[in-house]
């Protein structure tokens, strides 16, 4: 009987240690008033100021890289914006929808800003990319605002370029269209060589007048349209009469955006001046009646 029951008190002994209720040296005995609080989960979202080395329409967060703008890269972001609450409500805003618009008029606000002028007037493109559907069916709703350098008026696919685009407009900026001598085949336009205007030349880029109203079908259906609104551009950089003698003393060339930055909101369409009959050997900026004269 002795043996069982000191059998049964140091069985009792090791119930009482293992239960807890004996305090190890060193601790206060409460397991999780240390630990650090847990950061509530945040939403991904896209660095501006930022170079990249491909240009996409959708910003995967598993994919996402930056670079340094010193390295090659294919587009800037310039700018990250947020769509308005009203815009936010529903499906990720598509091409034609007013959302997108707003989003891209203000990518357009904020490129100007950053290049120091219009991104129209030169070799440059302007994209908008998005979250993913399943990133802004959780919640994402920001857009970034991409700038990349293109070939040439003709070629709008961004090439690799080194360095910011900050500032890249202003002074005499080797990414401004000028002059070109327009290639045919036929009578149809093929491609636009750019040359310096000292050389022999048959157009000259003047500016770029802004759409408003009309839709993709509208504008591709009235090409009438968008060569008087040219014209009145190219009587004013030539300072020459807006009248009926306009025609007989150049022609209009117009690179209108594609379809998809058109309905995007893009409405900004490059006018050209186009001498058909004769060589030019200097820019046409301001040359009057006499510089540009009635063939």
């Amino acid at each position: 009987m002795r043996r069982w029951l000191a059998a049964l008190a140091l069985a009792s002994a090791a119930a009482v240690v293992l239960s807890g209720c004996v305090q190890p040296g060193g601790t206060d005995g409460d397991l999780t008033n240390d630990w650090p609080a847990l950061r509530p989960p945040t939403m991904f979202v896209p660095v501006t100021d930022a170079c990249l080395p491909r240009v996409t329409a959708v910003v995967q967060a598993s994919t996402y890289e930056t670079v340094d703008c010193a390295r090659n890269h294919l587009a800037e972001a310039v700018h990250v914006g947020t769509f308005t609450a009203a815009a936010a409500e529903g499906a990720r805003p598509e091409p034609g929808s007013a959302a997108l618009r707003t989003a891209r008029a203000e990518c357009d606000q904020r490129a100007r800003l950053v290049l120091g002028g219009d991104w129209h007037t030169a070799r440059l493109t302007l994209n908008i990319a998005l979250p993913s559907a399943s990133a802004w069916n959780s919640g994402a709703r920001w857009f970034r605002c991409d700038l990349s350098e293109t070939d040439s008026i003709d070629n709008t696919r961004p090439v690799n370029r080194t360095g910011s685009l900050r500032g890249a407009l202003i002074g005499d900026s080797p990414l401004v269209h000028r002059c070109f001598d327009p290639k045919l085949i036929g009578d149809s336009l093929n491609y636009m060589a750019p040359v310096l205007c000292t050389e022999p030349h048959g157009a000259e880029f003047v500016g770029v007048y802004i759409e408003q109203d009309l839709s993709w079908e509208q504008f591709v259906g009235s090409a009438g349209q968008a060569h008087k609104r040219c014209m009145e551009l190219i009587a004013a950089f030539a300072d020459v009469p807006n009248n009926a003698d306009l025609p007989y003393r150049a022609g209009s060339i117009f690179y209108p955006p594609s379809q998809r930055e058109w309905e995007e909101g893009d409405r900004g369409v490059r006018c050209l001046l186009w001498s058909d009959d004769r060589k030019l050997t200097g820019s046409m900026r301001g040359v009057g009646p006499r510089g540009l004269p009635v063939t």
